[in-house]
């Protein structure tokens, strides 16, 4: 168990550089999901709001849907954004695509909150606060890992390929690899069910204020 902890602290310190660049290229997305919002004309922004009404309102009208078929969908859609990066991080040309992935989510999720806070202010403030803010506090920083350790296994496979002087185990590697993904799976689960459990049902209440 010690020698376990003693091998992730030391993969943490020799690849720090890795994670700190998988983290800015997240937060720059999120600071161009920002900018995108205010570069919309007022006529985009409008028309972007009525079909997010439209899915408030559908949001509140589906409010009966079972959670557990909500549960279902969320795990299968982390499930799918899992694989696709662990299978990247097993390819030596899925480097690029990894680094474009996590921008893309970090877009992603600053576009949702900058838009939300520009057309509804302190309502969108509180409505980014219920329905993104809860599970995506576990969600962000379980992609952050995963894109950082297939970033990481990609560059050793690469190592292993075209500088001959480097020779690591690979299988051993694989291994470790396979466990690291499946735990931050086993996290996934916990914050599929903040979002659905959670996060979804105060979404219901304030989205019933707001509207009501």
């Amino acid at each position: 168990m010690q020698q376990g902890m003693r091998m992730v602290r030391n993969d943490l310190r020799n690849h720090m550089n890795i994670f700190v660049f998988i983290f800015v290229l997240f937060i720059m997305g999120m600071v161009f999901g920002a900018v995108i919002v205010n570069s919309m004309n007022f006529v985009q922004k409008q028309d972007l709001f009525f079909y997010l009404k439209q899915f408030f309102e559908q949001n509140m009208d589906t409010a009966g849907m079972t959670k557990m078929t909500l549960w279902k969908d969320s795990m299968f859609y982390h499930l799918k954004y899992m694989l696709l990066l662990f299978l990247l991080g097993i390819s030596v040309i899925g480097m690029p695509v990894i680094t474009v992935l996590l921008f893309v989510k970090g877009l992603v999720v600053g576009f949702s909150v900058g838009f939300l806070v520009n057309q509804m202010g302190w309502y969108g403030m509180l409505l980014s606060a219920v329905s993104i803010a809860p599970h995506n506090l576990i969600i962000i920083p379980i992609y952050l890992v995963a894109g950082s350790l297939a970033l990481i296994f990609s560059l050793t496979l690469c190592r292993q390929l075209f500088i001959r002087k480097v020779h690591q185990p690979i299988i051993k590697g694989f291994v470790r690899y396979s466990l690291f993904f499946g735990v931050l799976i086993l996290f996934l689960m916990l914050s599929s069910v903040i979002e659905v459990f959670f996060s979804n049902t105060l979404l219901e209440y304030v989205l019933k204020w707001i509207y009501k």
